[in-house]
């Protein structure tokens, strides 16, 4: 098969990311030796922007400007955390996904600076997050915590937290990893206790759909468990249209033997009111998986919870 020259990657300029791309270089020069990468690097609305993302169009904030250098030309691939991209709309007209690299750990992480784990904070404690779906499940789990607003990448937010603006902060396990910051990790949440979203720790490969030279090219550094749990993942959050605002949280498991699950869970943004469902695929494809366990959360009374909440 013919294989291109030069594979030109557009990415977010930030160390998160920057980082995500030289993991793609990494498998690609191992999967097509020959084939030259160069980066190019783009600054978006989302990292511009430190307020409330529902006022610059949510989580588009962090893809459109990505997108428009894919659809001109002027880059070749895109690489992408799947969380960062919305599932209530399509992927830009003239895109498509060619891969979703194997996922990495979908667990948060607790910082606290004095090593505390989360059961052991007392009354007050100051949690560093703009998340909604932390907020909600913190207000349900652990009510006696105040949830304070922090964006930025996570070394900013490092910073912040060592500058006093809050007590502990959650982020991403794989986030630190990929930065080389695990060191900071306090305690590894498990998913019961805090639910990932949707997409967590899964790196999406973006290309224009008629490029399949490209396609061709970088679909073996796909990873087939991954695929069917992000398919399942994101027609989950299609069919339930949640929004930036809408805490959504969920994910699958692809097991060994084929069989495939999906747990998820919606809430009101205060933790008081929490829709679970948790369902099995066996054979069933994917897309029809999450498209179940949307249907039962909806029929729990999902798309009124979702649309009370303000975007």
């Amino acid at each position: 098969m013919s294989v291109p020259e030069l594979i030109r990657i557009v990415s977010r300029d930030s160390p998160m990311a920057l980082a995500q791309v030289a993991r793609v270089r990494t498998e690609l020069a191992a999967l097509h030796p020959g084939i030259a990468t160069e980066v190019i690097p783009v600054k978006t609305t989302g990292d511009k922007w430190m307020g409330d993302l529902s006022k610059v169009e949510g989580k588009g904030a962090f893809t459109k400007e990505v997108d428009a250098a894919l659809l001109s030309g002027e880059a070749d691939l895109a690489v992408h955390c799947v969380k960062d991209i919305p599932a209530d709309r399509p992927l830009p007209a003239g895109t498509t996904f060619a891969a979703f690299l194997k996922r990495d750990d979908i667990r948060d992480a607790l910082v606290h600076p004095g090593g505390l784990t989360l059961g052991e904070l007392p009354d007050g404690t100051r949690i560093g997050t703009s998340s909604v779906r932390r907020v909600a499940q913190l207000a349900a789990s652990h009510p006696h915590l105040e949830c304070v607003p922090f964006r930025g990448n996570a070394n900013r937010r490092l910073e912040k937290l060592a500058a006093g603006e809050a007590d502990a902060i959650l982020l991403a396990v794989s986030g630190l990893e990929r930065i080389g910051r695990a060191d900071v990790i306090t305690e590894i949440l498990s998913p019961e206790t805090m639910c990932p979203p949707i997409g967590a720790g899964v790196l999406a490969l973006q290309c224009r759909e008629d490029d399949t030279v490209l396609i061709d090219t970088v679909s073996g550094l796909g990873d087939p468990g991954t695929y069917r749990e992000t398919t399942a993942e994101r027609m989950f959050l299609h069919v339930l249209q949640g929004h930036c605002n809408s805490p959504i949280a969920g994910y699958a498991q692809a097991q060994r033997n084929g069989d495939l699950s999906l747990r998820a869970c919606v809430f009101t943004p205060d933790g008081k009111t929490v829709l679970n469902a948790h369902e099995w695929a066996g054979p069933l494809d994917p897309a029809t998986l999450g498209t179940s366990v949307a249907v039962s959360l909806l029929r729990q009374g999902a798309r009124e919870l979702i649309d009370s909440i303000a975007h």
